[in-house]
């Protein structure tokens, strides 16, 4: 095992360097950086995807990403000629895959806050090497997210009764709706990430503006950038600014996916009139955001050459918090189970046995495997830091909790209390363009990130490095296990 730590080397008399030498593979830790990085190597390493040419394979996935973001558009303009008729919905299963899709999003939007607020409120510095790309992806994930509830109502014309209107006299009839409060929730949440992810943006949009050698591209760095210059003042108030933010951000990580819950919650339906749902979401939420994390942080390691940055540290510290709230999901999902048994209810034990048994226990199964088995496989550590088993690991999670919100929305609606109004759901050719459309936004949105924005928080990456720690922080431990601080 190798880690960068604070050596003598021959030269000059008490000089200190980065150097990479042996330590004790049980006791000793992987490095945040590997090799012996400056300040100089990190600011090269992030912007070279940004000034050089992309790669053939960046393009390859941009035409994709493009391909499957203009099927989205084509499906929703067909959805507004057409209306909702062309989804698979239907009597008695008036919710499918917009509501499943919804939710989705939402959910994958949840790693991003929680490694940038919440990590660094509780001062762990591994974060800093992903939280940009995380962040990213957080407002990414919402807007996807944010689309579903203005396409799915059904009249799309009167849209604008979603929005947080004032609503003194009583106008608009669907404003106690939980519709209205996912609507508040994510636009909520979209916008204190969007200003999170900006703010924290500055310092490296200064950096591209110094480096450009385009007057454009100068000028476009230098707008956004907001006149820093990196001033003991500026930083002054970009740390209280971030602090600030990142409190704010905190409790939303725990609302947002509460709220969204009591879409399900506050009706008076079996398998979902159940007060288990709020954490149960917010906890699927974070393991589905953070799976996501790691299938792009794979890609992003292997295509940008970011292996120094973004460490097998890092995958190991992500693949344990997916072991964590994985065990949450897998603890909830047993406890649905048991409840439904020790109520006695006979709805609720009919709902439980239809879900294992009836007609879509393919996906039931499928999604216990995936989101119960899968994430288990990173109790061992060789799984955390190994990128293909990380790779697949991650996008079975995702898979699964895909399958986790069709479950809870078809299996509930299908089979109605009258036999009488049993019927089957069956997605359609739209139901799929539309799915596999926000994924092309999504990963649209992701490719002009990586080309045209620091990936990395060159700020923050920088600010781990042993050159960078005051004599108090130092002190704190000896000079050849500072390398250590995480």
């Amino acid at each position: 095992m190798i880690r960068a730590g604070l050596t003598s080397r021959p030269g000059r008399p008490g000089e200190l360097m980065a150097e990479r030498v042996d330590i004790d593979p049980i006791q000793g830790r992987a490095p945040l950086i590997e090799g012996a990085a400056t300040f100089h190597d990190i600011t090269e390493t992030v912007a070279r995807p940004v000034e050089w040419k992309p790669p053939l394979g960046w393009w390859l996935v941009f035409g994709v990403s493009v391909s499957l973001l203009a099927l989205f558009l084509v499906s929703i303009a067909w959805l507004f000629w057409e209306g909702v008729g062309v989804w698979g919905n239907n009597v008695p299963v008036a919710w499918g895959f917009p509501i499943i899709n919804f939710v989705f999003w939402v959910g994958i939007g949840h790693a991003g806050t929680l490694i940038s607020a919440i990590l660094f409120l509780l001062r762990q510095r591994w974060r800093t090497s992903i939280n940009r790309a995380a962040e990213a992806m957080t407002i990414f994930a919402v807007m996807c997210a944010l689309i579903f509830p203005g396409i799915h109502v059904g009249r799309p014309w009167v849209a604008y009764w979603l929005a947080p209107l004032p609503n003194q006299m009583g106008t608009w009839p669907q404003f106690r709706s939980p519709l209205m409060w996912d609507v508040f929730a994510v636009s909520i949440y979209g916008t204190v990430s969007l200003i999170f992810w900006y703010v924290g943006m500055i310092p490296d949009l200064a950096t591209l503006r110094d480096r450009a050698k385009r007057l454009v591209r100068k000028r476009v760095y230098g707008f956004f950038a907001l006149g820093w210059r990196g001033s003991n003042r500026q930083w002054s108030h970009y740390e209280k600014a971030y602090l600030l933010l990142a409190g704010l951000a905190t409790p939303l990580v725990l609302s947002v996916h509460s709220v969204v819950s009591f879409d399900f919650a506050v009706a008076q339906l079996p398998g979902w009139h159940s007060t288990i749902f709020p954490p149960y979401f917010v906890a699927g939420a974070i393991f589905s955001g953070m799976a996501m994390v790691v299938t792009l942080m794979v890609i992003c390691r292997v295509a940008f050459g970011l292996k120094r940055l973004i460490t097998p540290l890092h995958f190991d510290r992500m693949a344990k918090l997916i072991l964590l709230t994985g065990s949450m999901v897998a603890f909830a999902y047993v406890t649905e189970l048991f409840i439904a048994w020790y109520s006695g209810n006979l709805f609720e034990m009919f709902t439980a046995r239809n879900r294992a048994l009836g007609p879509y226990a393919h996906a039931y199964w499928l999604m216990m495997f995936c989101n119960m088995a899968v994430p288990q496989i990173f109790w061992f550590r060789k799984a955390r830091v190994h990128m293909p088993t990380l790779f697949v690991a991650s996008i079975l999670v995702n898979v699964g909790m895909w399958l986790e919100r069709f479950v809870i929305v078809v299996t509930s609606l299908h089979r109605d209390f009258l036999p009488a109004n049993w019927g089957l759901f069956k997605p359609t050719f739209w139901d799929i363009a539309t799915l596999a459309g926000s994924f092309g936004l999504f990963f649209t949105m992701f490719c002009l990130f990586v080309r045209f924005m620091p990936m990395v928080a060159m700020s923050e990456v920088k600010g781990v490095l042993p050159e960078a720690q005051t004599d108090e922080e130092t002190a704190a431990v000896p000079a050849s296990e500072a390398w250590q601080e995480s």
